[in-house]
């Protein structure tokens, strides 16, 4: 038995898979040895903490979870040290874990202890390190939740929270590598509003999103550009991503107004902006202003930021029947450079001002 300062008790896994061929790895489709679990209720607060086989959970059909949609999420990855390819570094995980706080606080849930959960949460990926690839762009992608586990009917903060992390190792999340992507701009269905919960990783946003994505994807499209819920015409999130326009060289992305996921990415992005003297700006911006810098040719590129793909690179964009393509559908230098640097960071190739990496070993 092995303790930390979250009492968390070690059973290993009595049989290891066999590890997937790391050039077919794709996205999300293998999983580890082990997972991290831990329970909440009113009583004991959090309690029974575990690193045990990864295995499947037991929930009664009335738990809240199934009919309320308490729940919420996270995504972070673990990487080999570009150094030491034996060294394993974590990326601004505390970011995370405060995101996934205030996630749970708006979703009526429990915050964890999040300084002794990246502890567990280390103890758990130095025990899987053997799954974090070693190819270029590869990495173990870490998904720590929380779900309302309280059999129970009726509409109302459960009484009972399950939190688990599980890990993959991943591949490039999209097929075309770091190519760019097409985009349809969506003008029917819209992604979230103000006052909402799409500022926080919950899953029905994502539910909410597949009938877009699906009618994209049908047209030949990689993702869906959200447009705001009111007016349809000021630009949001790309995808799970945020996004980035550069017109007449300075950088612009929508700015948090309580419907767009705050990226750590994106938080990234901006900071290497300023250390780079790269002007930036957060504001509202209309697709017919991206449409018209495209037209005059002060529009010279596009891309997305998230945890999963790092930047993607947009290379042309599908709106009311039209395309529209841009920078002649190559990838920017702007956007090359940054995901150069962030890969370089997360990997401790590059000097970390910002004290971002945490090296677990």
């Amino acid at each position: 038995m092995l303790k930390n300062e979250l009492d968390v008790t070690l059973h290993k896994a009595d049989t290891l898979k066999e590890k997937p061929d790391q050039n077919q790895l794709g996205f999300g489709r293998y999983f580890t040895d082990q997972m991290f679990t831990m329970r909440w209720n009113k009583e004991q607060g959090w309690h029974d903490a575990k690193i045990e086989p990864y295995g499947n959970f037991s929930l009664d059909p009335a738990a809240m979870v199934l009919h309320y949609s308490q729940e919420i999420f996270e995504g972070l990855k673990a990487y080999r040290g570009a150094d030491d390819a034996a060294s394993v570094l974590l990326f601004r995980p505390m970011d995370n874990l405060n995101r996934l706080n205030d996630s749970a606080t708006r979703m009526c849930m429990p915050c964890i202890p999040a300084n002794k959960v990246l502890q567990a949460m280390k103890g758990l990926i130095y025990l899987e390190r053997a799954w974090i690839p070693e190819s270029q762009g590869a990495a173990l992608y870490i998904r720590p939740a929380m779900i309302a586990t309280e059999a129970a009917l009726g509409v109302r903060p459960a009484n009972e929270y399950l939190f688990f992390i599980i890990c993959s190792p991943v591949g490039a999340y999209y097929a075309e590598g770091f190519s760019p992507t097409k985009i349809y701009v969506e003008d029917e269905y819209v992604r979230a509003v103000q006052g909402g919960v799409g500022h926080v990783k919950t899953g029905g946003n994502y539910a909410a999103s597949i009938k877009a994505h699906t009618t994209s994807q049908r047209k030949g499209y990689t993702q869906v550009l959200w447009l705001d819920a009111i007016e349809r015409k000021y630009i949001e999130e790309v995808g799970t991503s945020n996004i980035f326009f550069v017109i007449n060289g300075k950088l612009i992305t929508p700015p948090l107004s309580g419907s767009i996921l705050p990226g750590i990415t994106r938080d990234t992005v901006l900071q290497l902006a300023q250390d780079w003297n790269i002007p930036a700006s957060e504001r509202r911006i209309t697709i017919d202003e991206v449409l018209a810098a495209v037209e005059d040719g002060s529009l010279t590129e596009a891309f997305g930021s998230g945890t999963a793909a790092v930047i993607s690179p947009i290379g042309e964009l599908g709106y009311q029947g039209k395309t529209i393509i841009i920078n002649n559908g190559e990838t920017g230098p702007l956007a090359q450079r940054f995901f150069d640097g962030i890969e370089q960071l997360q990997r401790g190739a590059a000097p970390d001002p910002h004290d971002w990496l945490v090296r677990i070993k």
